[in-house]
């Protein structure tokens, strides 16, 4: 079972593509989302996006992308949906009033945040990082000590989150119930958490650096 954003080895003929390449189509399959107000085409490029997870044996972390971009994505279409009147009057506000316009708009919103994510997350599980480092410093030029500082960053989510999943069942067994009540007493609930993960990635970028420094590496450099 593969973390989040972490490499998955696999035959596909997106992991055969070269990175700069990979990188490209999914920068301009964002644009292309961004650029487009058309809720048909919009829908049409999601599902695209799905199917190419679906080539490369991805569907289940796309579905699980899909999740956690949707709940972001709802609490700007419920602002949109509160703050765009537009189309056949529905329900009557103090500043405006919510239509079927609205609804489209609101729609649109998260279906256009779902389908421009899924590509760009989506090379990061078909492409090695060091690939990836090595395509923007020699093909893009990028400085090679912002390609490591960036792939170096995304390294390290998987890891942070499985330090997070470690804490929470590890206070689960002590009687804490994350899975119950309203969303403030779990946010309460998170926040002693983040003591810690804080010591623990502290310690990782620590003992990184340190490792990095021995080996030679130095950003003034």
């Amino acid at each position: 079972m593969s973390a989040f954003l972490e490499y998955v080895p696999g035959d596909s003929l997106l992991h055969r593509l070269n990175p700069v390449a990979k990188l490209g189509a999914a920068a301009l399959f964002a644009v292309a989302c961004f650029c487009s107000g058309s809720f048909v085409f919009l829908a049409v490029l999601l599902a695209a996006g799905f199917a190419l997870a679906a080539s490369c044996g991805m569907v289940r972390q796309t579905f699980g992308l899909a999740r956690a971009v949707l709940a972001f994505s709802l609490i700007l279409a419920v602002v949109q949906l509160l703050t765009t009147p537009a189309g056949a009057q529905l329900v009557p506000l103090p500043w405006g009033f919510i239509g079927t316009g609205s609804l489209l708009a609101a729609l649109t919103t998260v279906v256009r945040l779902v389908a421009a994510a899924i590509p760009l997350f989506l090379v990061f599980y078909v492409t090695k990082l060091n690939d990836l480092t090595n395509a923007a410093v020699k093909v893009l030029h990028v400085p090679y000590r912002y390609a490591f500082a960036f792939t170096s960053t995304v390294r390290f989510i998987p890891v942070f989150m499985n330090d997070m999943k470690g804490i929470m069942e590890a206070q689960t067994a002590r009687g804490v119930q994350f899975d119950t009540g309203g969303v403030v007493k779990k946010a309460r609930l998170m926040v002693p958490l983040c003591v810690p993960l804080l010591v623990s990635s502290v310690r990782k970028t620590n003992s990184a650096a340190i490792a990095a420094e021995v080996r030679g590496f130095n950003l003034r450099t």
